[in-house]
């Protein structure tokens, strides 16, 4: 049922005209309350969307009644009108939904540099505004009208005691901190102030979307929004519900690793006994972005040199001639020398598990990544045409 699980929310896709293919282009997600409390995270990217522009500043006072999506153009790099046709975005919503514009959140997701029409993104937003439902077929809607490259949409529901999680995620490439190339919409029917949703939703993608790094490429249109409409009346603790909230994120993460384009390995890389987490961090994601390692493990080569040469590069103290490397299982390296026979590890499954052991601390970290393929390459070189 997606982000309409929640009690409180209703949500349209609807077949605008953005995409020529004439496909589900644009999501309207709607906040019916008692409360409008919500909180978001944006890309890192110094360049960024028109609407990341609009939506940082709406965000400020953590109040959103809905949120507008879509697929089909990015709105970046596109001038003073492009911003004009978000702006016009917000206004459409707001007029439909009797709300101001000023708690309306945009989002778009597409190539770079093609400007939007904003009649035909006026027009969509009144027919998604049209056709809300809270039932599971409005939310399925919603989830498809936000894809891009994705071959399947992402939704994922969590129950609290007497409260839900309920999410939607686009994404399939440019998977890199600072979210990646996704925009997802979380919701809750909790009762929690705008303070404590930032706090739970910061701390629940530093561990979840921040560290998948699918090809090391950073988007400009990044969004996590999460929404909380009060409806059921429950206030959790929010310890609780920061547990919840990060294992909606995590599954997430899963489902946008697993769709990433091309890919025929989801590669998850454990990094134990590091000085301090962001040590661990950086020397998963070293591993994760590199491009020898990621081709060899497309080609199911258990090739651990590799991995020991990306995290020679970081900064993480540590010695590399105490390091352990396991595979799939199969510990190749040991104190920086060879263990078992490379033939030991099944690469053929796609779940593939680095593990590699610093001995140099107690902290840890996972980065999910996948293998570099054909396929992703020539998605890729020809998205734009």
């Amino acid at each position: 049922m997606s982000v309409i699980a929640p009690a409180g929310f209703e949500a349209a896709g609807v077949a605008a005209g953005i995409k020529r293919t004439g496909a589900l282009d644009l999501s309207l997600v709607v906040n019916r309350g008692p409360s409008h409390a919500a909180a978001a995270v944006f890309t890192s990217n110094r360049a960024q969307a028109n609407p990341i522009i609009w939506s940082r500043q709406v965000i400020l006072d953590g109040v959103v009644s809905a949120i507008v999506l879509n697929s089909g153009g990015a709105n970046c790099f596109t001038g003073p009108e492009g911003f004009q046709v978000t702006h016009r975005t917000a206004e459409a919503a707001a007029s439909a939904l009797g709300v101001s514009a000023g708690d309306v959140l945009v989002c778009s997701t597409g190539l770079i540099g093609d400007q939007l029409d904003g009649e035909v993104l006026e027009e969509g937003v009144l027919s998604a505004a049209n056709r809300l439902g809270a039932d599971a077929a409005a939310g399925a809607d919603a989830a498809r009208a936000i894809m891009t490259t994705d071959t399947t949409p992402k939704t994922v529901v969590v129950e609290g005691d007497g409260w839900r999680i309920g999410g939607m995620a686009k994404g399939a490439g440019m998977l890199a901190p600072g979210l990646a190339t996704m925009l997802v919409v979380l919701t809750t029917d909790a009762v929690l102030e705008a303070s404590d949703l930032d706090a739970a939703l910061r701390q629940a993608t530093r561990v979840t979307f921040d560290r998948l790094d699918s090809d090391g490429c950073m988007s400009t249109n990044d969004q996590v929004t999460l929404l909380a409409s009060g409806a059921s009346g429950v206030v959790p603790e929010l310890a609780a519900f920061t547990q919840a909230l990060t294992r909606a994120c995590e599954d997430l993460a899963t489902q946008l690793q697993a769709d990433a384009e091309g890919a025929s390995h989801d590669i998850s890389i454990e990094v134990l006994g590091a000085a301090t987490e962001d040590d661990a961090v950086e020397v998963g994601r070293s591993v994760a972005r590199n491009n020898l390692f990621k081709a060899a493990i497309f080609g199911n080569d258990p090739n651990w040199g590799r991995v020991l040469a990306a995290i020679g590069t970081t900064q993480a103290p540590f010695d590399p001639y105490l390091v352990d490397v396991s595979m799939n299982g199969v510990r190749v390296c040991h104190a920086g020398r060879p263990d078992r026979p490379r033939d030991e590890v099944d690469l053929s499954p796609r779940a593939t598990h680095v593990r590699i052991e610093l001995h140099a601390g107690e902290a840890s970290a996972t980065i999910r990544t996948n293998d570099l393929t054909h396929d992703y390459v020539h998605e890729n070189s020809a998205y734009a045409s």
